[in-house]
């Protein structure tokens, strides 16, 4: 009896509190600076960079800085108006996942675009850019016997996730540096199976990869490619067709993935191959397999956005302009940040509470909004602002945000603290 009672006592001290569990995790996140505050940005169609922030039960005017909607193509006219079109014709659902009822015309025209988009022979659709990653990663590298994995260190964690779930051999080179992605494969066997990860345009940073010597030691390594292209897709090469195709090395990349929801403002994800890569991703991988198709609407969006891209060239260049504003302000104030050639602008604050205090005074004291980004999306200790300047942003935007750095409390947060780590 006394041995039960015990066996009963120690079970009802040792059993799980699952509401103690989630709470202290969520403490502990808070206690570090790390837990994310969602602020709730509308953005008006017509008004934007403008938008309205709905914030404690009342609304206020904003203007947002940080959109990854590239081009604005999300609130372009013809956009939506194919969009209605096709809601009213077919409805607001696809009908259920690709195999069963959720293929529609559109999804087939869309992929025929992007697979000439990215001169490939087919393209695969995804409910994101995500999925997309992550479960052709996981395909390729658990239907591949013996595959070993060569990964860029700040790979997106899609890719990441894709490869550790697929619990294949794993190589992580230093960031871009060629020469130590070349001593990794040159200890690997001739008949090894071999996929080297990486992206075009890495996003927290704005830093283009070396494609072409990357390409180059693939062809001598006998390794297959896989190239990243979310934020490119649109905004570089002719027509909007990426940096590899800027590069003229489309053809040599194996796997190229894309998004819909950045430059062509609309949701989902992509891979672009030769057909008989598609036809294997789509017969295997589980996340395309048993995941409903996006809304045929999304889809015949996403083929009037693609077209408008390809004509976009004056968009494209106000971006670059715009962004050149930025950087010329944030220069003349004496604001470090880290240079590049593409449209993204990193202010690095290094610190999770500092980085949300002067998003806090540039939102409440001058209507600017730019969300901080922080751990688990940078590493801890490189929190930054990540600026995205789109067409629709005006020069007098630009003069205005680099101005506010001279009012004192703004730059005694943001300035003075980047100054000191300097």
């Amino acid at each position: 009896v006394l041995s039960f009672i015990l066996r009963f006592v120690s079970y009802s001290f040792s059993k799980m509190n699952y509401k103690k569990y989630f709470s202290d995790e969520l403490t502990s996140l808070k206690s570090q600076g790390l837990y994310r505050k969602f602020r709730q940005i509308n953005r008006n169609q017509v008004n934007f960079p403008k938008a309205t922030e709905r914030f404690e039960g009342k609304e206020r005017a904003v203007e947002v800085w940080c959109s990854n909607d590239y081009l604005n193509l999300s609130q372009h006219p013809l956009v939506i108006l194919e969009s209605v079109k096709v809601v009213k014709e077919l409805g607001t659902g696809s009908g259920g996942t690709r195999n069963i009822s959720g293929t529609s015309s559109y999804h087939a025209d869309l992929e025929s675009d992007l697979a000439e988009l990215h001169n490939k022979e087919a393209a695969l659709l995804f409910p994101s850019a995500y999925t997309a990653n992550q479960s052709t990663l996981w395909t390729l590298c658990k239907k591949l016997e013996g595959c070993e994995v060569y990964s860029d260190e700040l790979n997106h964690a899609s890719m990441i996730q894709g490869i550790k779930n697929a619990n294949v051999t794993t190589h992580v080179f230093k960031h871009n540096d060629i020469e130590h992605l070349e001593e990794l494969l040159k200890t690997s066997n001739a008949n090894t199976p071999k996929l080297i990860v990486f992206e075009s345009l890495y996003s927290m940073e704005g830093l283009r990869s070396p494609i072409k010597e990357i390409v180059r030691l693939a062809k001598k390594y006998n390794a297959l490619t896989y190239l990243d292209e979310v934020h490119s897709v649109g905004l570089y090469g002719p027509e909007g067709r990426g940096i590899a195709a800027e590069l003229s090395v489309s053809d040599d990349i194996d796997i190229i993935n894309g998004t819909l929801s950045k430059a062509f403002g609309q949701m989902g994800g992509y891979i672009a191959a030769n057909s008989d890569i598609i036809d294997f991703i789509r017969s295997f991988a589980p996340g395309f397999i048993f995941t409903s198709s996006a809304n045929p609407s999304i889809a015949a969006a996403s083929i009037q956005a693609i077209q408008i891209a390809k004509k976009a060239d004056i968009l494209r260049a106000n971006i670059r302009a715009n962004s050149d504003l930025i950087r010329e302000g944030l220069t003349e104030y004496d604001i470090p940040f880290l240079a590049n050639d593409s449209h993204i602008i990193p202010i690095h604050l290094y610190d999770p509470e500092l980085c949300k205090q002067a998003a806090n005074v540039l939102i409440e004291e001058h209507g600017i909004y730019i969300q901080p980004i922080f751990y688990p999306t940078v590493p801890k200790g490189d929190e930054r602002f990540r600026v995205t300047i789109t067409p629709k942003h005006s020069a007098s935007d630009a003069v205005s945000y680099t101005h506010l750095r001279a009012h004192e409390t703004g730059r005694n947060i943001v300035c003075r603290h980047l100054l000191e780590k300097k």
